[in-house]
């Protein structure tokens, strides 16, 4: 795989890659989306694809501290609905990622973080939320569930994009704040286990990889203490704010790098 081994990085660049990993595990208990930023840090000091990579563990690792935090927050009836089409989204960002350059992998996916925000939120202005998340089982539902899942599973298997895709699909079916995390911690945990053996296939994950990701794990438990602390002291409202923000951040660091 081209990418650096540990023992190539300098100190800057390590303690970059340990923010990112910081980065981590606070948007897997906080606010999610915010992880973009770490996908942006690792694609910086590391070869583009090869970052996912390095990352993927990483990110797992934030998933499961995710899941031991908000795992009696879950809603299973959408994580059913998501995984088939998530399934499909993963088998096309493979095949997608085996023909595609870095460049347009970013623009491409950055064009769909930022219309995807665009189109949640003229929704949540035009449309009384409601306090539970929207029902799946209608046609409106299942249509929505399929579209994001396609779009999450092809944005988590190039780039580890999917944060910013699911978040916008959780806000726009109205989940609160518990529930969102909940629900999120278990889809990723699930879809980022998944994706390991197309990693390996396609030579993103090697033995290189998995002893940068061992020293940058230490990192994430921290960043996802952070992260609890911090989302019992912000309200619904600035919740949503934040990841909204991040999620355009994150699509504008794509689009026009």
């Amino acid at each position: 795989m081209n990418t650096m081994t540990l023992w190539q990085l300098s100190t800057a660049e390590f303690a970059a890659l340990a923010f990112a990993a910081l980065l981590v595990g606070f948007s897997k208990t906080a606010v999610s989306g915010a992880n973009t930023v770490s996908l942006a840090i690792f694609a910086a000091v590391l070869p583009a694809r090869a970052s996912t990579g390095v990352l993927l563990p990483i990110l797992i690792v934030g998933d499961v501290l995710a899941v031991l935090t908000y795992r009696r927050h879950a809603h299973w009836p959408t994580l059913w609905k998501l995984f088939p089409a998530v399934a499909a989204g993963v088998v096309l960002g493979t095949l997608f990622l085996i023909r595609a350059d870095d460049q347009t992998v970013r623009t491409s996916i950055g064009a769909i973080l930022l219309l995807m925000t665009a189109v949640t939120i003229w929704r949540r202005r035009t449309v009384d939320k409601d306090d539970e998340p929207d029902a799946i089982t209608t046609r409106t539902g299942r249509v929505k569930a399929r579209s994001y899942g396609v779009l999450g599973g092809f944005t988590t298997m190039v780039a580890n994009a999917g944060g910013p895709v699911m978040s916008m699909y959780l806000l726009s079916a109205g989940f609160r704040k518990l529930g969102f995390l909940g629900t999120s911690a278990f889809f990723f945990l699930i879809v980022n286990v998944s994706k390991v053996p197309f990693s390996v296939g396609l030579g993103l994950i090697d033995a290189n990889s998995l002893l940068l990701d061992a020293a940058l794990a230490l990192f994430v438990v921290p960043g996802a203490l952070l992260g609890k602390w911090a989302v019992n002291r912000i309200n619904q409202k600035v919740f949503e704010q934040l990841v909204i923000a991040a999620t355009i951040v994150g699509g504008l660091q794509l689009l026009l790098r």
